[in-house]
């Protein structure tokens, strides 16, 4: 547009100069989509000549708002000051409709905010944060009222959305129409905020064997030992339940930590108290044992510890003993090996869910349960423990996910997720990210690579995992690491096996006698071995000591929280570990290995492959020709 332009005039460019800001220059930066604008693109947008433009972008000049360049292409260009330091700023943007947040650079403040409202859904590794605020998300915030996680939200936002805030008020008024309660009879009733949300919603989802009959409009009498079955059909539907039952606390059990809590397991422990409720969620060597017992310091009731191994039961009695003021007359464990049922007992999942041993627990009044391992709670033989009542309850998990996208049992058996995002914790320096690559490995002998052609199904899988090539890269990988101490994992007792006879190493697994595992797992921890191979065992039933080196030959097959544990074995505040997976080239591992590690890579680890070219017939310590890429 010239000055001639017939469209202005004086009067006209002197009313838009007074509406002319730096917000406006934003708008035309965003229809042009460009960060930089010439006068020529301001006059358009404003409608005004290119002379009028160029006073209106001085005064912003003279304001610091905006800075102007000469470039060879036009007289000068136009770009807000801001933009010299956007690389090292933080920027939010919010999709509503999606509701999704993409977040460049957020800082510990923003990301500690948007933890109580929304889920990391995705992280570049870098500097870019996905986040997508869910129902359970909103149901699960921990705040008193929605004033208050508006409040959070417009913080972490750094902007209101009403589209967004008006959603998530619908999702917390949801949470809030059915309640437990205790009649001052003693029995259980389910009571709704309306009328019509218990004839709609609770009536047409319950059956007799939940509820007795109704006492009002808004009231049902519960069944005993329904409570559980209630809150998850309730959940399914889309309405949590409010659990405020008169629940017994036990006898009480003065106890103090010998250990000091980091601020975020603090944080963990104060979000407990406040729901009475939850689950811990976090990478191992976060510390999530020392957080449940800072949790029982809080509610210094008598406790029970469920656990999935005898193993974890005798580790968890002696690290009581180690980090508590407790004495051992207090702690007791029961499972296989003994039987002992004291303030703080330590039992196993499949005793506690036993009918000729649950009442023993039954007849104790527990203020706390906690759950171990708690991904494990929604499987038949594991949930029979969730029966199981007391006045708080708690969960730990370093990946709560499960395969038959069976975890929203876990939040209504248990409680809501409480955690600290792992990246958070690697750049604190409070655990350390390990590197993980991938490695596709060539067929060791001919005669396996046959096989596998000729196979189908679980028999093609399990030829693959078995790849004897995988015993000479595992050699190699060793060499190339003389003075870490590593872990070897495998998912089958004949290739464990053939990998300790290989690398002149112990094995241990399930046949192994709880003794000498001990003996061996201690030798390990002491620094007087520096190399064992590892069942499934090691995946979560017995608490492994932390290592340097993780070669992961094979269980690509299994769970992404499988990779989690086993990844996780090299995460503590200590630097420089490695994890290494190892794919059969050219078969489904090369699948599985992506499936598996994709998680890790969301949680905000790098993730990098390499393809192996050397032999894998020698054992030549000669380095691999490879092409490498970031996952």
């Amino acid at each position: 547009m010239t000055d001639s332009d017939p469209t202005s005039s004086d009067g006209d460019d002197g009313e838009a100069g007074d509406a002319f800001t730096l917000s406006t220059f934003h708008e035309i930066c965003q229809r042009e989509g460009r960060p930089v604008l010439t006068a020529a693109a301001i006059a358009s947008g404003l409608e005004v000549s290119q002379e009028g433009a160029s006073e209106r972008l001085s005064a912003l000049v003279d304001r610091g708002e905006v800075e102007r360049l000469s470039v060879s292409t036009d007289p000068v260009v136009w770009y807000p000051s801001e933009l010299e330091d956007l690389t090292d700023r933080e920027r939010v943007v919010i999709f509503p409709k999606r509701r999704e947040i993409v977040v460049d650079r957020p800082d510990q403040f923003t990301r500690a905010q948007l933890s109580q409202f929304a889920h990391l859904a995705d992280t570049n590794g870098e500097s870019g944060y996905r986040y997508v605020v869910r129902a359970e998300d909103v149901w699960q915030a921990p705040h008193d009222s929605f004033d208050d996680l508006q409040r959070t939200m417009r913080q972490a936002l750094g902007q209101r959305s009403e589209a967004l805030e008006e959603w998530v008020e619908s999702q917390w008024d949801r949470a809030r129409q059915f309640t437990l309660r205790t009649h001052p009879d003693g029995y259980t009733v389910l009571e709704a905020r309306s009328a019509e949300v218990m004839g709609n919603v609770a009536r047409q989802k319950l059956e007799e064997e939940h509820v007795h009959a109704p006492i009002s409009d808004t009231e049902d009498w519960v069944r005993e030992g329904s409570e559980a079955a209630i809150k998850r059909i309730l959940y399914e539907a889309g309405y949590p339940v409010q659990d405020e039952r008169d629940l017994e606390g036990g006898d009480e059990l003065p106890m103090d930590l010998h250990v000091r809590l980091r601020d975020y397991q603090q944080t963990w422990v104060d979000r407990f108290a406040e729901a009475g409720e939850g689950v811990f969620v976090g990478p191992p060597g976060s510390g999530k044992t020392v957080a449940a017992m800072g949790a029982m310091a809080h509610v210094e009731g008598e406790t029970l510890i469920l656990v999935p191994s005898r193993d974890l039961a005798r580790q968890w009695a002696d690290t009581l003993l180690e980090h508590t003021t407790l004495e051992a007359d207090q702690i007791g464990q029961y499972h296989g090996g003994v039987k002992e049922v004291r303030p703080v007992t330590v039992a196993t999942y499949q005793i506690a869910g036993m009918d000729r041993h649950r009442s023993l627990f039954d007849d104790r009044e527990w203020g706390l349960v906690v759950f171990d391992e708690v991904h494990h709670v929604p499987s038949d033989v594991y949930r029979r423990s969730t029966h199981l009542q007391s006045r708080h309850r708690l969960g730990l998990s370093a990946s709560p996910i499960r395969e038959d996208d069976r975890q929203v049992e876990i939040f209504t058996l248990v409680g809501p997720p409480i955690g600290t995002d792992w990246e958070a914790l690697f750049e604190a320096g409070f655990v350390a990210e390990p590197e993980l690559e991938i490695r596709y490995v060539p067929w060791g002998e001919d005669e396996q690579a046959n096989e596998y052609g000729s196979a189908e199904g679980r028999e093609r899988y399990q030829i693959a995992a078995m790849n004897r090539g995988k015993i000479a890269e595992t050699r190699y990988l060793l060499s190339a690491h003389p003075a870490a101490k590593a872990l070897v994992f495998v998912d089958y007792l004949e290739q464990g096996r053939e990998f300790a006879d290989a690398l002149d190493a112990p094995f241990v697994s399930g046949e192994t006698p709880h003794h000498r595992r001990r003996q061996l797992l201690e030798e390990f921890r002491r620094d007087e071995r520096d190399l064992l191979v590892i069942s499934r065992v090691g995946d979560e039933g017995i608490d492994l000591p932390t290592a340097d080196l993780a070669i992961i030959a094979s269980g690509l097959g299994g769970s992404r929280r499988q990779g989690t544990q086993r990844a996780g074995r090299t995460m503590r505040p200590a630097g420089g570990a490695l994890v290494y997976v190892l794919a059969t080239r050219g078969t489904r591992e090369e699948d599985f290995a992506r499936r598996q590690l994709q998680h890790l890579g969301r949680k905000g680890m790098t993730v990098t492959e390499e393809t192996v070219e050397r032999s894998t017939d020698s054992d030549s310590d000669s380095d691999s020709d490879s092409d490498s890429s970031d996952e």
